[in-house]
């Protein structure tokens, strides 16, 4: 018995193909691919003509892709299509030409996969298992991918790694890489995983997160928001921390709508993930990884220091893994920087326990530079990510939790009054206890018009915060008056 839960569309390159995810017998839902303007008849005409294009250029399986080499691939291809479609049209011709690319020297039907905006992450196990997907709304799927052999996974693998440099091999048999789009790539052979060959890609989001999206999926409400951009606009610091998959860098990123236009940002990546609005004075940087001779590394803690010495108002890290990194970071922030960044923890002890232990091992008492300490969750079962928690940190470095996700109500609400926050923002900037919940009131109207008027894109965003920050009465009339501006 059959369910269908949803149908969409996705096209790759001239290709369209139905999307269909619906409930059957299995224990997981399933996600079917169907082309849209390619017959199946077509399909298998089409693998012939594969065949004999790789027969009579007797094309090695490692091959690299080079542009030439692309260029002479579709002059031969499309001689062959001539040959077995005499009266295709051009439009047709070209639709037939970009799939064998893809089939040949591409990433055959994992690029249907790849352009769908609503997976987050592509799994191949082996060549005996279906595809797997992780759709943003219904989880983990089973896709009607399969790959036709464990040398054709071993192949898409080579491809992604020759693109970067990188190779993988039965000497080096794992691999991390990321294709061009910056989607991140996993890769081991049989047989270190023992099943077959596995590509694992974590696909890089064409559509970087808002602050408008979290709050209208309800990642986080108008009020808990409102604090962070109180927190954000003053210049203190944040440690954002979650598990896998919980959303830390998105959130880093919708954080990051808030920063004011007139100060230099600085962010610091592993893969370029992060997206902030084109206003920001913004600089981003990334690591290198050393080349096959082990020459040419450039790591964290190498940008970290030369961040320091480019004049940063703000730094944004990916990720905190190793104390010297740590160190660095803190140094920032009690020489007047603020900083952003992410970290591996379930909650917030768990936070301060991974900060003050080994190998990170940071004084307690260095952590009072920080300003807060939010955490993100996913619930496995649900798939929902929600802000699980909001902390302040003390004079003596420990957490004190101000804002809780109440899992029944779906939603944060507040469990103890900020001290240690109001007490610095009086201090730094005048402002008395009546003027920051006057603040905080002006900042939820303008949330809230930001949601009702469906404003999601980032540069939008940062522009009108911009205003905000430069005329805000105007602009808060606006949103008074549920005009849009």
């Amino acid at each position: 018995m059959k369910q269908i839960l949803t149908t969409y569309t996705v096209k790759v390159d001239k290709t369209l193909v139905k999307i269909t995810i619906l409930l059957t017998d299995d224990v997981v839902p399933h996600y079917e691919a169907t082309l849209l303007n390619i017959s199946r008849a077509t399909q298998i005409i089409l693998r012939r003509v594969r065949e004999e294009f790789v027969t009579n250029n007797l094309l090695p399986l490692d091959l690299d892709e080079t542009k030439d080499l692309r260029d002479q691939f579709e002059r031969e291809i499309r001689l062959l299509l001539k040959k077995y479609f005499p009266s295709v049209d051009d439009d047709t011709l070209d639709l037939l030409t970009a799939y064998l690319i893809r089939h040949n020297i591409g990433l055959g039907e994992l690029e249907i996969l790849l352009h769908d905006p609503s997976l987050e992450e592509i799994v191949v196990n082996n060549a005996k298992e279906p595809v797997w997907v992780y759709h943003r709304q219904y989880g983990w799927l089973k896709t009607n991918i399969y790959m036709e052999s464990e040398e054709r996974i071993r192949h898409y693998a080579t491809i992604i790694g020759r693109n970067v440099g990188k190779e993988i091999t039965l000497l080096n048999p794992l691999m991390d890489a990321h294709l061009q789009k910056g989607d991140r790539v996993n890769a081991t052979l049989y047989p270190i995983s023992t099943k077959g060959n596995t590509i694992t890609i974590r696909k890089f989001s064409d559509k970087p997160w808002s602050i408008t999206d979290l709050i209208k999926n309800g990642t986080i409400n108008i009020d808990t928001a409102a604090l962070l951009w109180l927190g954000i606009q003053h210049e203190l610091s944040i440690l954002i921390a979650g598990g896998t998959g919980s959303g830390k860098t998105s959130f880093l990123n919708a954080l990051a709508n808030f920063f004011p236009p007139n100060q230099r940002i600085i962010s610091i990546e592993d893969t370029r993930e992060l997206t902030l609005p084109s206003i920001l004075h913004w600089v981003p940087m990334q690591t290198r990884l050393p080349n096959p001779e082990g020459k040419g590394e450039v790591t964290m803690l190498d940008l970290v220091v030369n961040a320091l010495r480019q004049r940063p108002d703000r730094i944004l890290v990916g990720e905190i893994r190793r104390k010297r990194e740590a160190e660095v970071l803190f140094e920032a922030m009690h020489t007047g920087h603020s900083v952003y960044a992410t970290l591996h923890a379930n909650n917030v002890e768990e936070t301060y326990d991974r900060l003050t232990n080994p190998p990170i091992d940071i004084p307690p008492k260095v952590l009072s530079a920080l300003g807060l300490i939010v955490v993100q969750n996913r619930n496995r079962r649900t798939g929902k990510r929600r802000t699980f928690q909001v902390a302040e940190v003390t004079e003596t470095g420990e957490p004190r939790v101000i804002i809780q996700y109440d899992i029944r109500r779906d939603t944060q609400k507040p469990i103890a009054k900020p001290k240690r926050l109001i007490e610095i923002l009086e201090l730094y900037t005048g402002m008395d206890e009546k003027r920051m919940e006057k603040d905080l009131a002006e900042k939820k109207r303008m949330l809230a018009w930001l949601v009702q008027n469906d404003i999601t894109d980032v540069h939008a965003i940062g522009r009108i915060l911009a205003k905000y920050y430069a005329q805000k009465n105007p602009l808060l009339q606006k949103a008074l008056q549920g005009k849009r501006g």
